[in-house]
């Protein structure tokens, strides 16, 4: 096991991180119906925080109603979640881990039975009933993530991720797919991309100076093409202004899925790109203690944790102590996961996935 990983990083805008181990953004569908952060959620997060982890990310935050996704989504997008929040700000740094909100806007995944309207995105979206937003729209879509943002650092989190990856809305703008716009934010990569490098621009304009601002970016599935999440990580990379980029890889070791580009694993498309002084961090079937150092090995600077996170609270002890630590084989029961803090309604979200929970 490499030292290094247990030791501080220091990001480009002034934040740091004791370790180099981060939790990473789970839905977990514990909130309250309205966005108030529940007792639930703030128990299984801030277990994980208080463990070990140098960084902890909330689940998906909805900057605004109709960018709510999932039935107990954590809301940020209006005051009315600042205590809430304030509170899941304190108890996730109480021990010294960053604390992240994750910004999330939903799109055309956003349905209308968890947001009262019919669900938008960069174009129309038949199949998802979703509309094409306005260019007014998308500047108000804007807007609401640096006002969300500035309610986090008001909260006293550490900084915020904007989600840009698994088909949200911004991950839609980003597809050459499903964006068919004609106006400034369609059409070419950088117009696809324009949304996001504004709403940094806006973040990092209108929050403090030390805000850590990241962006994460997933390069496969719903539309999306390699050669279109370069484009946009090496402009994130050249601008510097945010302080890492959070690559979502399904499973950090494969190869891409289109042929162009197979040979290497897909990892080393980020890896090998001049960084300068942003930072990388990858996710992706890390559940070892043997991944999580191969990652490191293969260009992160430092390696976020889903699945192992859920199932070892205190997975960063765990790795450190024991070179050879493998999580839980899957799948593992009920009572298991109620154990490493999950309510029962996150349980049942777990089970939805395929051969996590024993029948």
């Amino acid at each position: 096991m490499n030292k290094d990983l247990f030791t501080s990083l220091n990001f480009n805008h002034g934040s740091h991180i004791e370790n180099r181990l981060a939790m990473a953004p789970i839905t977990n569908m514990q909130s309250h119906d309205d966005g108030r952060l529940s007792d639930e959620e703030y128990k299984w997060l801030t277990m994980r925080a208080n463990a070990g982890f140098g960084l902890t990310m909330t689940c998906g935050a909805f900057t605004e109603m109709s960018g709510k996704g999932f039935p107990g989504q954590l809301g940020i997008h209006n005051d009315d979640m600042l205590p809430g929040l304030t509170k899941f700000a304190k108890g996730l740094k109480e021990n010294g881990s960053l604390a992240i909100v994750q910004l999330i806007h939903g799109g055309m995944r956003a349905a209308e039975e968890h947001t009262g309207t019919q669900p938008v995105s960069a174009s129309d979206q038949a199949k998802f009933n979703a509309r094409g937003l306005s260019t007014d729209e998308v500047k108000s879509v804007i807007e609401n993530y640096i006002q969300a943002a500035l309610r986090a650092e008001k909260a006293g989190f550490d900084g915020v991720e904007v989600h840009g990856a698994h088909g949200y809305l911004l991950c839609q703008f980003l597809s050459a797919t499903l964006n068919q716009r004609t106006d400034e934010y369609g059409g070419s990569p950088e117009n696809r991309a324009r949304i996001i490098f504004e709403i940094v621009d806006g973040i990092r304009e209108k929050c403090r100076p030390d805000f850590n601002v990241s962006v994460r970016l997933s390069p496969e599935r719903f539309g999306m093409r390699l050669e279109d999440a370069l484009y946009t990580a090496k402009r994130l990379f050249d601008e510097e202004k945010i302080d890492f980029l959070d690559v979502s890889l399904w499973d950090f070791k494969k190869e891409p899925e289109e042929e162009a580009f197979k040979g290497k694993k897909l990892m080393s498309y980020f890896a090998e790109l001049d960084r300068k002084s942003v930072k990388l961090t990858v996710a992706g079937k890390i559940m070892s203690a043997a991944d999580v150092d191969l990652a490191y090995k293969m260009g992160a600077d430092f390696v976020m944790a889903g699945r192992a996170g859920i199932l070892h609270h205190d997975f960063v002890a765990q790795i450190q102590n024991n070179a050879d630590f493998e999580s839980a084989k899957l799948p593992v029961s009920e009572a298991y996961l109620a154990e490493q803090g999950l309510s029962e309604t996150f349980v049942k979200y777990m089970a939805t996935w395929d051969g996590f929970v024993s029948k």
